[in-house]
């Protein structure tokens, strides 16, 4: 059995041996393993032991504040150190028959219990990027400062900001308080809610994971859901039915998905450049 002294460390954490060790899917920045232990026990472990100072950490909390809420499924965490996570493990069945539907009011649910304002008492990550959370008063600040300007110079440090970036990021910053629409109370996001964060449980049932969370506009993870796809047309249904969107929501998602492509454009550069752009252009 491999896995060196991750291994070791999470067999000190738990207090019982690993018997059988598996890499399993789980990403592009972790590693992923199903551990057997010793005591009957079977637990799923991330690792990476070039993990940026905190994120496991912060991972945990995440977790923990989302289930505060009792909207939806999160995994327990069991233990965690410096470079690795100890989650319970959940074995995925094919999904119930109104899984879309519970996912759907489970995540108005979610948003609905809210948070104390727009940013968080804690900075976090998402993916391996830093993500800043000190609140500011309202969301377009918080949008503006926090989430938008932190990305673009980044891209710009890093040689990634093409002149058309720049050029949009130059017509909408400055109008962002129009175009975050009408002001809401700061939800409770999920925070990186593409397809792979939301999985099926054993009993066939929404489960998160992966969070990147904090207090901000609900329209967030929606726009997250409508980028990579993922997500069927009874989710949305179900959500608009529990907690109906302002006015104006369906113009708002390329404004929401710029963050996420920015992101993008930071960790993967590529086609992620051109798509900004063209978020940029529909904004307007």
């Amino acid at each position: 059995m491999s896995g060196g002294p991750v291994v070791q460390a999470v067999e000190t954490a738990l207090g019982s041996r690993i018997n059988r060790w598996r890499q399993v899917s789980g990403g592009d920045i972790n590693q992923a393993h199903q551990a057997e232990l010793a005591d009957g026990r079977t637990v799923f472990v991330k690792s990476n032991d070039r993990a940026p100072a905190g994120m496991f950490a912060a991972e945990a909390r995440g977790l923990a504040w989302l289930e505060q809420a009792h909207a939806l499924r999160v995994p327990a965490v069991l233990t965690q150190g410096a470079d690795f996570l100890v989650l319970e493990n959940l074995d995925a069945a094919e999904p119930a028959r109104d899984h879309d539907e519970q996912l759907g009011r489970g995540l108005a649910a979610l948003h609905a219990f809210g948070a104390p304002g727009f940013g968080l008492d804690h900075d976090n990550f998402i993916g391996r990027l830093d993500q800043k959370n000190t609140p500011l008063t309202t969301w377009a600040e918080f949008y503006r400062a926090r989430r938008l300007e932190p990305q673009l110079r980044l891209a710009v440090d890093g040689g990634r900001a093409s002149p058309g970036m720049r050029r949009g990021f130059e017509r909408v910053l400055p109008r962002l308080a129009d175009l975050v629409g009408p002001p809401e109370v700061p939800a409770r996001l999920h925070g990186d809610l593409w397809g792979g964060n939301a999985i099926v449980d054993e009993r066939g049932l929404p489960c998160l994971i992966d969070p990147a969370v904090y207090g901000g506009h609900r329209e967030v993870d929606l726009a997250m859901m409508k980028l990579f796809g993922g997500f069927g047309a009874r989710v949305f249904a179900a959500y608009e039915e529990a907690h109906p969107l302002a006015t104006g929501h369906q113009e708002r998602v390329p404004l929401y998905q710029l963050y996420f492509l920015m992101v993008h454009v930071n960790l993967f550069g590529g086609s992620y450049v051109r798509q900004v752009e063209h978020a940029l252009t529909a904004i307007g």
